[in-house]
């Protein structure tokens, strides 16, 4: 099996960043330091589980930001897709804002850090509320390789995270 990627955690400073507005300062410390990285559950499963860094709640059409406080490297000509854990999606309809999220190589390179967020919509029709316990699965990501044309002439450097490839 050829092995192309690590996932690390972003500094303290740049998950206090990620945070700010959403935990206090000694929550997100502690938070920080609990952190997981993101693993399997078995060997034969595909997605690497992220896990949240605190305690969430998400009521029935309401939206939350997750600073996962996670990059990863990875190879070039890698991309990690990500989505939400089959389980919440099949009983909560949760459902990433944009619908997959694509982590790209060289995202690990931007100035912050690679810091791999999460937008999440409680998109249920039953009127369920989720709540996550700290260090609960609520997204997998699967490595996924892919090509490119024989033109391809891309010369830019990304600096950012949503968007920032049309800048």
């Amino acid at each position: 099996m050829k092995r192309i990627a690590r996932f690390q955690k972003v500094s303290k400073e740049q998950f206090l960043e990620g945070t700010e507005g959403i935990l206090i300062s000694r929550d997100a410390e502690k938070a920080y330091e609990e952190l997981m990285l993101p693993k399997r559950a078995t060997k034969g499963s595909a997605g690497y589980d992220f896990f949240t860094p605190y305690p969430i709640t998400i009521a029935p059409g309401e939206t939350v930001k997750i600073p996962t406080g996670i990059r990863v490297w990875m190879e070039e000509e890698w991309v990690l897709k990500c989505y939400p854990r089959s389980g919440l999606g099949f009983k909560y309809r949760l459902q990433l804002n944009n619908t997959v999220g694509i982590i790209d190589s060289d995202y690990y390179y931007s100035d912050n850090e690679g810091h791999i967020f999460a937008k999440l919509t409680n998109d249920t029709n039953e009127g369920k509320t989720i709540s996550l316990k700290a260090g609960e699965g609520f997204m997998q990501g699967i490595f996924v390789e892919y090509g490119i044309t024989l033109d391809d002439d891309a010369k830019g450097i990304r600096n950012g995270g949503f968007g920032s490839t049309t800048i």
